[in-house]
């Protein structure tokens, strides 16, 4: 019997159930577009990717840590298996077939009753690639077509290039502050052609959703290190796969030289005679004020910004920052990675001289779907941050700027 090609069709979860086994790397790049589509995702897996359980840390899923059983996708609209059993793929399969659950498979397209489609987005366009059957699938094919079409949308021509340039080495790629949307047009480029991506955990998650099959996606945080510090192994698995003639892509979250150790790999890769090629990102230091409404500099209130790392408390030995300094600057503070040490940072600007009513704002998750502000000021932040419950990642803004605009006081 000749086989029918797939009938292209676009779900509409919102709300409604949706099932996922397994939670390696299948699930890490599948997830978020899920997430992205308000469905209500429930992970059924003994263990999972840190990347994906950062997500059910965060309440964006519902993870069950155990095996699949018998029952799991009765109520589901739609399944997703990617465990690494075949058995249980199978079992499962069967119940969705009985239950009439559209169905992905990771390991058997044929078995499948739904296909994973090559996605992009563009001005609010969202372009899905599908080959005609399962055995005539190319991954790289409706991958390079999907990729053709939204650039073709983003410039305006929708020309495709014949074929996709890549290059063996290393390209340290800013991947901005969250937003797929604002990595920049050759961190794109760069990413569409990779063999391996190493990934952040604060990178742009969305856009591993777009890579083809073939392409490696390794979780910077799961790299074994052993004897090694972590930043070594890292710099260690960027060697090794560009030594193997790959392009590598090392897709960090905001700007690769902005706290985000990128020198350190930069300076291991020239060591190892590896080209590297470096590409700034929007760092979220500047942009996720400004996707709050918060301007770090503002005619007549601020005239500069300082940015500082607060991963170290003031009163830490190892910490560089000049605190009593900064307390004397009339103009807008913005602490990167000081959600659990900005108790101590706020009574030692006050301290210092800084007034203890001095707003400041701090921005949860910005730019990206679960954005969210919370105001105080640096006699209140210690407690408010306990009481809002702020977790990481978040850009704290201290400095009159922040009652500035649509959403502050002055």
């Amino acid at each position: 019997m000749a086989e029918h090609p797939a009938y292209p069709v676009g779900l509409r979860l919102t709300g409604r159930r949706v099932v996922v086994l397994g939670g390696g790397q299948v699930a890490q790049r599948r997830l978020p577009a899920l997430i992205a589509a308000g469905a209500d995702i429930r992970l059924v897996s003994p263990e999972a990717t840190p990347s994906v359980e950062a997500m059910a840390d965060a309440g964006e899923i519902a993870w069950e840590r155990r095996a699949y059983a018998e029952g799991d996708l009765a109520d589901a609209w739609y399944a997703l298996i990617a465990t690494s059993d075949t058995e249980a793929n199978a079992a499962a399969s069967a119940e969705a077939e009985r239950h009439r659950v559209w169905c992905v498979r990771s390991d058997d397209a044929d078995r499948a009753t739904a296909w994973t489609p090559a996605t992009g987005h563009s001005e609010g366009v969202t372009v899905a690639v599908l080959t005609t059957n399962a055995r005539g699938r190319d991954p790289r094919h409706t991958a390079a077509i999907r990729d053709a079409v939204v650039e073709g949308l983003r410039d305006g021509t929708l020309v495709a290039p014949h074929h996709r340039t890549r290059t063996a080495g290393v390209a340290l790629v800013g991947g901005g502050p969250g937003d797929p949307d604002l990595i920049t047009v050759r961190g794109r480029r760069l990413l569409a052609g990779a063999d391996v991506v190493i990934a952040d955990r604060l990178g742009p998650r969305d856009l591993l959703a777009e890579l083809p099959p073939h392409v490696e996606v390794i979780d910077a945080a799961k790299i074994p290190y052993g004897r090694f510090m972590a930043q070594e192994a890292i710099n260690n698995a960027l060697i090794e796969h560009a030594k193997q003639g790959k392009a590598v892509v090392r897709l960090k979250g905001g700007d690769p030289f902005v706290f985000g150790r990128g020198m350190e790999e930069a300076q291991a890769l020239a060591e190892a005679g590896i080209p590297c090629t470096v590409v700034p990102g929007i760092s979220s230091s500047v942009s996720v004020p400004g996707a709050a409404g918060i301007p770090v500099t503002h005619r007549g209130v601020a005239h500069e910004f300082t940015v500082v790392s607060g991963h170290v408390a003031p009163d830490d030995e190892r910490s560089l920052v000049d605190w009593p300094s900064l307390a004397k600057l009339t103009g807008t503070l913005v602490i990167l990675m000081g959600v659990d040490k900005i108790g101590r940072i706020a009574e030692t600007l006050v301290a210092h001289g800084k007034s203890p009513e001095t707003p400041v704002a701090l921005v949860q998750e910005g730019t990206t779907a679960a954005q969210r502000r919370v105001d105080a000021t640096l006699a209140t932040v210690a407690e408010t941050v306990v009481a809002q419950e702020v977790r990481p990642p978040a850009v704290i803004v201290v400095g009159e700027v922040v009652g500035v605009g649509p959403h502050g006081t002055a």
